[in-house]
């Protein structure tokens, strides 16, 4: 039975045709999503984080369309005029758009970010004073999450001055200085320092990147023996390796070696020597 027959029983079979076009629409809806959501989670390479940036903004636009077309079926269905739909719409557009500029804003910056390159989905950026890694970028909000696995919402309007970390993290460096007695700093080694920069990431959980990394033995131009111990760390973290870490540590030293100096432990942030191409740096 075609579409033209059914709808000769009446206002059921109307009711009927309005009912499948919702269900129809909403889970093509649901397709789009779940489509768009694969498609960000996917492990892509960093150079296809666009493809994630588009695939979520380009959802918002389907899916709008796909109601935006479901309703204008329906409404055909039951006798509105889809001439006279698409004119209300228009006008409706314009009077919404008189009294909703924010959302308007926010559309225009979304769409301003995606094809100027200034941030993709997955980079690290602060907006606001507000640190996460972009996990999702619509018509109308942009989407971070946190150290602490906390999804912020900014609206697109709000996405001014963005800082962005090319590397995805902040490199703290803490030299330890070693005693000159060998047997002295391979103690302190294997019972104060090491046990202690493993124990960071118990102690403070959400602000490491990656686990810490040995530099090894290092020697000044002066003579000096240290050791270098990278932190790869969330922006705006390092307090906590400056005060907390750097105390701890100085403790246990000072019990090993009671001449051991405050100074003998030094807390630095480094830049990343790597060339950063202008435009869209990686």
């Amino acid at each position: 039975m075609d579409l033209a027959s059914f709808r000769e029983y009446g206002p059921v079979a109307t009711v009927a045709i309005v009912v499948a076009l919702a269900i129809a629409a909403h889970l093509g809806v649901l397709l789009v999503r779940r489509l768009s959501q694969r498609l960000v989670d996917a492990p892509l390479d960093r150079k296809l984080s666009k493809t994630r940036t588009v695939a979520t903004l380009s959802a918002s636009i389907v899916i709008f369309l796909i109601y935006f077309g479901a309703l204008g079926i329906a409404l055909n269905e039951i006798g509105f005029s889809l001439t006279a739909y698409l004119a209300s719409a228009s006008i409706l557009g314009f009077a919404v758009a008189f009294g909703s500029q924010g959302m308007i804003q926010d559309i225009i910056m979304g769409v301003t970010i995606v094809f100027s390159d200034l941030f993709d989905v997955g980079d690290m950026v602060e907006i606001g004073g507000q640190v996460g890694i972009v996990r999702r970028l619509g018509m109308r909000f942009t989407v971070l999450v946190n150290s602490f696995g906390a999804e912020i919402i900014i609206p697109n309007r709000s996405l001014t001055n963005v800082i962005r970390y090319p590397r995805g993290y902040i490199r703290c460096i803490a030299d330890i200085t070693l005693p000159s007695d060998a047997e002295l700093a391979a103690q302190m080694e294997e019972t104060a320092i090491r046990p202690i920069v493993s124990g960071v990431a118990e102690q403070f959980p959400g602000i490491l990147r990656t686990p810490p990394d040995y530099e090894g033995h290092q020697t000044t131009s002066s003579g000096r023996r240290y050791l270098r111990v990278k932190f790869r760390i969330w922006p705006g973290r390092g307090a906590l390796i400056e005060n907390d870490f750097r105390k701890e540590l100085l403790e246990s030293l000072k019990k090993l070696d009671p001449s051991y100096a405050d100074w003998m432990v030094a807390v630095n942030y480094e830049v990343e020597q790597r060339p950063i191409r202008l435009g869209h740096s990686r």
